[in-house]
């Protein structure tokens, strides 16, 4: 190999890494249960942007930790819990979801990620609405 291409590859790996654009970013959460009067609009963070990834064509020359196919995914998160307001005396009203404190490029870990992007979901309300700002 060629010292040019052995230099390209090298720098091509180290600024991939910096070159993505994963963070924190805002997202509303509706939560509804059958039981209860109200869905609950939470304002919440999840990690979401832009991660690169390397190209697979060139896999007979590269090893295979090189190849990585990253995700922008939690770094940091922590778990808050919401009350869902209607609710009668015998369902448990709260609702608990992760609010990304901080994100990374990385391997999606299916304990607490949803890795399979799928068709497009409506995220909204079938009962009246209440605000949740934590």
């Amino acid at each position: 190999m060629s010292p040019f291409f052995v230099m390209s590859l090298l720098f091509g790996l180290t600024f991939s890494q910096t070159a993505s654009l994963c963070a924190p970013s805002e997202y509303i959460i509706y939560v509804e249960k059958r039981e209860c009067a109200y869905c609950l609009a939470i304002n919440t963070t999840i990690c979401a942007g832009f991660c690169m990834t390397r190209d697979s064509n060139g896999k007979k020359l590269l090893l295979k930790s090189a190849l990585s196919q990253n995700v922008c995914t939690y770094k940091e998160m922590l778990y808050q819990t919401a009350l869902i307001p209607g609710c009668p005396h015998h369902t448990i009203p709260y609702y608990s979801y992760p609010v990304a404190v901080s994100c990374k490029c990385g391997k999606c870990n299916t304990d607490y990620s949803d890795c399979v992007h799928e068709k497009v979901r409506t995220n909204y309300c079938t009962k009246p609405q209440k605000l949740c700002n934590m």
